[in-house]
């Protein structure tokens, strides 16, 4: 599906409808300089190759949830209980983080970007490999 638009060829794709639980009908999405993949599963194994780069926002689990739990509010509480065991059971199959080319941290105004684990992995870095606690600026 993201394999033609490396060619310049129009790719297809069905969006997931969150309320109805299932995909919605495929779309055409054209080839241009920059698309942009979010979501939970960016940078899964299977795309990485095809990404020019990884970005990783840095948030605290807990905080991420919380924030869409807020964003859904009560008809989605359902949703909410299978999805923090389902996003768990995701990262610690296919991390993400530890392949992500620039962290994005969001500070009181905007938000810092720093390199991430991909380009500071070595002897004399610390740097972890999770989706663990973040550093906010």
């Amino acid at each position: 599906m993201i394999g033609p638009l490396g060619s310049g060829v129009s790719a297809r794709y069905a969006p997931y409808d969150w309320h109805a639980r299932r995909f919605g009908p495929p779309r055409t999405l054209p080839p241009a300089p920059v698309v942009l993949l979010e979501g939970v599963g960016a940078g899964r194994r299977a795309l990485r190759p095809h990404l020019a780069h990884l970005l990783w926002m840095e948030l605290p689990r807990e905080e991420s949830w919380a924030r869409g739990r807020s964003r859904d509010g009560a008809e989605q509480r359902e949703f909410w209980e299978g999805w923090v065991v389902a996003e768990q059971r995701h990262f610690a199959e296919d991390p993400s983080r530890p392949f992500a080319d620039l962290l994005v941290r969001q500070c009181r105004e905007g938000y810092d970007m720093v390199t991430g684990p991909s380009g500071t992995v070595g002897p004399d870095r610390d740097v972890t490999h999770g989706d663990g606690p973040a550093a906010m600026c």
